[in-house]
């Protein structure tokens, strides 16, 4: 009965993630938000276990993102958003820790509303700006200094966001290169998936001190087969990255938004 179970969630754990890491690979982004729907209602996890199941997946996604992106995207150019990389890191950190304590003053209806209203006006203004392309806002002073502390407020409210969906968040740490820092499209996902690479880790490290991390044979084959199809689909994503049209980028994370806002409406009904 066991291997009868596992056999078709191993091939639609195996199967899902391939695009999901692909669009993971291409936009820089863990692909959580698409993923965890899978984890509770295609394969059956409990929300408790498929959060940390997620993020463990989200961390071999990225990994490896990161590596085939690296090739046509290269790390020296990361370099002139040294500081607001560091900064957003460093306050995605912080929140990942205190993030589940300072949000219990929200109720979760509130909490929705909020997060819903800040996909669709993210994913709105992308899609906009690939119709009407613009420079950035220029609304910070060209100081490395400015930019950490900056950073480091913007990376403590995105890191409490993505605490609560259990994510990576990268839908809004590239928005935030984009518009705020004037970080190119392929610039913003590479960083974005350093940055998340420092939350993911943060996120996994906690769970495991609360021992609430899933174990089991079953449970291993799941992540494995969801982690060959995520670093299959990464590859492929990263390595498209060079010949990915600018303003088809911009457009594609501009639908992924939408549907994550739409997603988390329906997800979170009561």
């Amino acid at each position: 009965m066991q291997s009868t179970f596992i056999c078709p969630c191993f091939r639609r754990a195996f199967g899902w993630c391939i695009p999901i890491g692909g669009l993971g690979g291409l936009v820089g982004l863990g692909g959580g938000e698409f993923r965890l729907p899978v984890l509770m209602h295609s394969i059956g996890f409990a929300a408790r276990s498929a959060v940390p199941l997620n993020l463990m997946v989200s961390f071999i996604t990225l990994s490896f993102a990161l590596v085939a992106r690296s090739h046509s995207v290269s790390l020296w150019a990361l370099q002139p958003h040294a500081a607001e990389i560091v900064g957003l890191a460093f306050g995605g950190v912080v929140s990942a820790f205190y993030g589940v304590g300072l949000v219990k003053k929200l109720s979760s209806a509130n909490l929705v509303r909020i997060i819903a209203l800040l996909l669709f006006g993210l994913g709105g203004l992308l899609l906009m700006e690939a119709a009407f392309p613009f420079h950035g806002l220029d609304l910070l002073p060209d100081s490395g200094t400015a930019r950490l502390l900056v950073g480091i407020g913007i990376g403590f409210g995105i890191g409490l966001v993505s605490s609560i969906l259990g994510v990576a968040g990268g839908e809004l740490l590239i928005p935030t290169l984009l518009f705020l820092f004037n970080a190119d499209i392929k610039t913003a996902g590479s960083a974005s998936i350093i940055i998340s690479l420092v939350i993911v880790a943060t996120g996994l490290w906690r769970y495991w001190q609360m021992d609430a991390i899933p174990r089991g044979r079953g449970v291993q084959r799941i992540v494995s087969a969801m982690g060959a199809g995520s670093i299959i689909g990464a590859a492929l994503g990263g390595l498209a990255v060079a010949y990915a049209p600018i303003e088809a980028l911009k457009l594609l994370l501009g639908m992924v938004l939408l549907a994550a806002a739409i997603k988390t409406v329906i997800g979170h009904r009561p």
